[in-house]
């Protein structure tokens, strides 16, 4: 699987972003996917996953103010930010994998592809 993550850039602080995310190529099915941020010198943290059936999680930093959601059927998923602060700068990756009881399990990681940056100003 194939995994374009796009849509980053330079924002100020209070502005709002809209990443993409496609995966492409493996086996042709809806598949459970998410995105995970890391910043410079931290540890790649959950930012929000989506189920093949629509349920959805968010990592606690971003809860009220990110919304993840898919296209259709399609494995394209978007990640809608609002309100961003500096703490919000990191790259962006999507990842796809199994969604089982509130929990997201991300696939290999050979597979999340460059990631798109994000960088909030003060």
């Amino acid at each position: 699987v194939q995994l374009q993550a796009s849509g980053g850039g330079l924002v100020q602080a209070g502005g709002s972003l809209r990443l993409s995310c496609v995966a492409s190529g493996g086996r042709s099915r809806k598949r459970s996917m998410a995105w995970y941020r890391q910043a410079p010198g931290k540890e790649r943290e959950l930012v929000a996953a989506i189920g093949r059936g629509g349920p959805t999680i968010y990592g606690e930093s971003v809860k009220g103010r990110f919304t993840v959601s898919r296209e259709g059927e399609k494995n394209t998923i978007y990640l809608q930010m609002i309100s961003l602060n500096p703490e919000d700068t990191a790259t962006y990756y999507c990842a796809t994998g199994t969604y089982d009881s509130g929990h997201f399990y991300p696939d290999g990681m050979a597979s999340w592809g460059k990631g798109t940056q994000v960088t909030v100003s003060s």
